[in-house]
C-alpha cells in the first residue's frame, strides 16, 4: 500500500516590529502567499485522499458482493402447478419433480397457478419471476414498417382486395363486421409458383396498418428437441397478443404443414408436434384477439387438410404467374425509376416474357441497366432489355442441365 504524501511544514516568520510600517506590510504579504500555496498543497492531497479512499470502498463492496455469492445457495426455476390452502405444488424445470411446499406469507397474495418461481434446496419459494418468452420470437417482431406498398404490387389486383377485406379492414374498421354480424375471415392462406408476390402482398398490408408486424419462416420453427417448437410457437402467439393489433405472416408453411404420414422417426414427430401447437394457437378454446394470420406456399399440394378447413384458415387465395397485362403493370413498377429509351415497347417485352414471375421481371429490369452501366450509358435502351432476357434465358438453360447431371451422377 502506498503511503500518503508527507504534510508540508507549518510557515512560520517572525516579524522585526521595529520596520517600517511599508516592509512591516511587504513581510505579511509575502508571508500570505506562503500560506495560500501550503493550502493549495493540502487541499490537492485532500482531494487526492478522498479519490484513493472512494476506490478502495469500490472494491471492498466488490469483493463483499463476490462473497456473498459465493457463500449463497445457486435458486432454481419451477412452476407453479397448484395452490392447496397454504401450500402449493411447483414441479421444477429440468427434471419434472413436483413438490409439496408451503406457501411464503409475504407471496400469499401474489402468487397463482402457472406463474414461474424460483426455489432453494429446500423447494422453499424465494420470488416470483416474470413470465418466459423465447428471446426468439421477439426476434420476430417487425420493428419498422414494411417498406412495399400497393403502388409496387402489379398484376394482382384480385388477390389485393381480398387480402386486403381478410386482413386490413378487420382491423382498420372492425364495426363494419360487427354491424353485419359476421367474424371477419380468421385466416389468410397464399399459395402460388415462387416470386409472384405472396410476401410483397403480406408487407403491403403491414404497412398499410398500423399493426404489429410479426414475420416468421415455416422452417424456423422447425427444431432438433422435443417441444420446442410447439413452445416456440406458443410464445408467437404470446407475443402478438400482447402486441395486438398484430398481423402474423408464416412464410414457407409447408415446412412444419405437410401432410401426415405413418412415419415413426422423432423428426417427424417433432414436426406434427409444432404443427398441432399451431392449430390449437388458430383455432384453440381461447379468443385469439384482434391477430390476423396471414401464411404463404410454394407447396400447396403438401398441406395437411387439417390446416385448410375453415376456421383456420378461411381464405385460399392462388397467386399465379402474371398475365400479359400483369407483366406490363410489373415492368412498368420496376423502371419507373429508371431512364428509358424511346424505342423500349413495354408491350413486346410483355409478349415476350411469357412465363416469367413478377421476381424474374424485377430481375430483367435490374439487368437491362447493368448494361446499360456497362457501356457507360444512363439510358436503358430496347437492346439492353434483349440483351438481359437472353442472359436469364441462358442462365435458367445452365441450371437446368446441372440439375439433369447431378441427378444423373
Amino acid at each position: 500500500m502506498s503511503r500518503s504524501p508527507s504534510l508540508p511544514d507549518r510557515p512560520r516568520r517572525e516579524i522585526d516590529p521595529d520596520l517600517p510600517d511599508d516592509e512591516r506590510l511587504e513581510a505579511l504579504r509575502d508571508h500570505l502567499e506562503t500560506i495560500l500555496e501550503v493550502n493549495d498543497q493540502l487541499t490537492e492531497q485532500l482531494e487526492t485522499a478522498d479519490t484513493r479512499r472512494q476506490s478502495l470502498r469500490e472494491d471492498v463492496d466488490r469483493v463483499e458482493r463476490e462473497n456473498k455469492t459465493l457463500k449463497d445457495s445457486s435458486l432454481y426455476i419451477a412452476t407453479v402447478e397448484d395452490l392447496v390452502e397454504n401450500e402449493v405444488v411447483v414441479k421444477q424445470h429440468g427434471n419434472n419433480q413436483e413438490v409439496l411446499t408451503e406457501t411464503p406469507p409475504q407471496l400469499a397474495d401474489a402468487i397463482e397457478a402457472g406463474d414461474r418461481v424460483a426455489v432453494n434446496d429446500s423447494f422453499g419459494i424465494q420470488t416470483i419471476l416474470e413470465g418466459e418468452t423465447d428471446a426468439r420470437a421477439q426476434a420476430m417482431e417487425i420493428q419498422a414498417k414494411p417498406d412495399v406498398t400497393y403502388a409496387d404490387i402489379g398484376g394482382l389486383e384480385d388477390q389485393l382486395r381480398e387480402v386486403r377485406e381478410a386482413v386490413e379492414q378487420p382491423l382498420l374498421e372492425p364495426e363494419m363486421f360487427e354491424r353485419v354480424g359476421i367474424d371477419p375471415p380468421s385466416g389468410v392462406l397464399l399459395y402460388g409458383p415462387p416470386g409472384t408476390g405472396k410476401t410483397m402482398l403480406a408487407k403491403a398490408v403491414a404497412n398499410q396498418t398500423d399493426a404489429t408486424f410479426i414475420k416468421m419462416a415455416g422452417s424456423e420453427l422447425v427444431r432438433k428437441f422435443i417441444g420446442e417448437g410447439s413452445r416456440l410457437v406458443r410464445d408467437l402467439f404470446k407475443l402478438a397478443r400482447e402486441r395486438e393489433p398484430a398481423i402474423i405472416f408464416i412464410d414457407e408453411i409447408d415446412a412444419i404443414a405437410s401432410r401426415r404420414t405413418e412415419s415413426k422417426t422423432s423428426g417427424d414427430a417433432e414436426v406434427q408436434r409444432t404443427m398441432m401447437q399451431l392449430l390449437s394457437e388458430m383455432d384453440g378454446f381461447d379468443a385469439r384477439g384482434n391477430i390476423r394470420i396471414i401464411a404463404a406456399t410454394n407447396r400447396f399440394d403438401m398441406l395437411d387438410s387439417a390446416i385448410l378447413r375453415p376456421g383456420r384458415f378461411d381464405r385460399l387465395i392462388e397467386v399465379p404467374e402474371p398475365d400479359y397485362e400483369g407483366r406490363m403493370k410489373i415492368l412498368e413498377i420496376h423502371t419507373r425509376g429508371m431512364t428509358v429509351g424511346a424505342d423500349v415497347d413495354f408491350d413486346a417485352l410483355a409478349e415476350i416474357t411469357e412465363g416469367y414471375s413478377g421476381a424474374e421481371l424485377e430481375s430483367l429490369s435490374t439487368e437491362a441497366g447493368m448494361f446499360a452501366i456497362r457501356d457507360d450509358r444512363t439510358e436503358v435502351v430496347m437492346a439492353d432489355f434483349e440483351a438481359a432476357i437472353e442472359k436469364i434465358e441462358d442462365d435458367d438453360t445452365t441450371d437446368v442441365i446441372a440439375t439433369a447431371q447431378y441427378h444423373y451422377n
